[in-house]
């Protein structure tokens, strides 16, 4: 049975500041992110194998309608990706490819920069919003709900902002768009967007 694991930060803990402090990352890291591991584990001891990878099991628990598996390991996934998506010194220029993908399928970073903080801001409740490759290999923006994400709907994702409360009440209070003016101009790791963007339609989740 595949177990999960706490993933250290690619970064110290002040690195992001002052766009994320310290004491968030200490609290999401440390303590939520920790608990949809030990959750996570907790769940898995007692199923039958549920799959190889985290991957896996995120889609064999939204297939069978394991909420609790399915929160726990799709929090997980998220997250994991979520503390390579940033970066210190983050924003700025992007890579070539990538550029070029975002402005033939937005037209303008301006305009995939509008989008992707109107998703976050408009998510009602807890949620992600994301940058993700269609099937067809186009960019889009999408939005989710609490722990769900782009592998339960046959997209890649490419880059995703956590909106749920705990990721930004810290440093923003209840000012969610400045948090994500903050993570899309100071924050992304735009290398990592690019590595998987050429990976190509679903094998960035493979």
């Amino acid at each position: 049975m595949s177990a999960f694991d706490l993933p250290e930060l690619p970064y110290s803990y002040d690195a992001l500041a002052p766009y994320m402090s310290a004491e968030t990352l200490e609290y999401h890291h440390d303590k939520h992110h920790n608990a949809y591991v030990v959750n996570g584990n907790k769940i898995l001891e007692g199923l039958d194998h549920m799959g190889d990878t985290l991957e896996e099991i995120v889609l064999n628990a939204h297939k069978q309608g394991q909420q609790g598996l399915f929160n726990n390991a799709g929090q997980h996934w998220n997250h994991t990706h979520f503390w390579n998506w940033m970066k210190p010194n983050g924003g700025g220029a992007r890579p070539g490819n990538l550029e070029a993908a975002i402005k033939d399928s937005f037209g303008s970073f301006e305009t995939f920069r509008e989008q992707f903080l109107k998703a976050g801001a408009t998510q009602f409740g807890s949620g992600w919003c994301w940058l993700v490759m269609n099937a067809e290999g186009k960019l889009e923006v999408t939005k989710t709900a609490n722990a769900d994400n782009p592998l339960t709907h046959g997209q890649t994702a490419l880059l995703g902002c956590d909106v749920w409360e705990h990721s930004y009440y810290i440093d923003y209070r209840n000012a969610r768009p400045k948090y994500l003016e903050a993570f899309v101009d100071n924050l992304v790791n735009w290398e990592y967007v690019a590595e998987l963007l050429e990976k190509g339609p679903l094998k960035a989740a493979a």
